[in-house]
């Protein structure tokens, strides 16, 4: 194992954490740095400063190349304007080509070099000639990334049941196995229309009230459990 000096950033609110190699870089929680990525070079949140962290394998780490500067800034507000512009073009291309698929969002790299469209569809798709169209007009390399309902949920937000934002696109960063159980053990009423999300799963939040170590050790609380058996008093 190898120690090294990492920094972990954010591409995107709620986002995975990724570390990149601090490379004497010195940024604080919450501010914009520019690494250099597989994609190119992107700009990122910082969400753990400088700590020193444990790898395997020093030459898969790529680094912090910078603060952001204004110049920096500046780009990333013009390509969020011409995301939204590239995300319209590509709707009309999806229509000429009777793709049976729903485009979410466009995301460029900082550099342009690279811009992303992400989709959902009930199955694969054949997008090769769409892709050329693209590369002809925007002249820079595309991907096309289809996610899950999960994800889409995520990247298009949205307001909860509760009345709140949805928790996966303002704090979850990944998304963890829910199952019925879950809803089970806090003795819910199991009617999907109460406990599926927006995404028509089950509800990120089910796992807020389960315990599973506390249950497993056999000392949590159940319900109908009897806490006093003189008084006859019951959960």
């Amino acid at each position: 194992m190898i120690e090294i000096n990492a920094t972990g950033v954010a591409f995107k609110r709620a986002g995975k954490i990724y570390y990149f190699l601090t490379n004497n870089v010195n940024a604080k929680r919450g501010d914009f740095v520019v690494v250099e990525s597989e994609k190119g070079e992107d700009i990122a949140t910082v969400i753990i400063p400088d700590r020193k962290i444990q790898i395997e394998d020093l030459s898969v780490m790529k680094k912090v190349l910078r603060l952001a500067n204004s110049d920096d800034l500046t780009r990333l507000v013009q390509n969020k304007k011409d995301e939204i512009k590239a995300l319209e073009i590509c709707k009309q291309f999806v229509k000429k080509h009777k793709h049976e698929m729903k485009l979410l969002k466009a995301e460029y790299t900082l550099d342009r070099k690279k811009l992303t469209f992400y989709f959902t569809a009930d199955g694969r798709i054949d997008f090769r000639e769409l892709v050329k169209d693209l590369a002809r007009v925007f002249r820079t390399r595309i991907e096309m990334r289809q996610v899950g309902v999960r994800d889409a949920t995520k990247i298009l937000g949205g307001i909860g049941v509760c009345g709140r934002e949805l928790c996966c696109s303002t704090f979850l960063r990944t998304f963890q196995n829910i199952s019925i159980k879950m809803a089970k053990d806090q003795n819910l009423i199991l009617n999907p229309s109460k406990i599926s999300g927006v995404c028509s799963r089950l509800m990120c939040c089910l796992m807020y009230e389960t315990y599973e170590e506390d249950l497993e050790d056999g000392e949590f609380i159940e319900f109908q459990d009897i806490v006093d058996e003189e008084s006859g008093g019951k959960i």
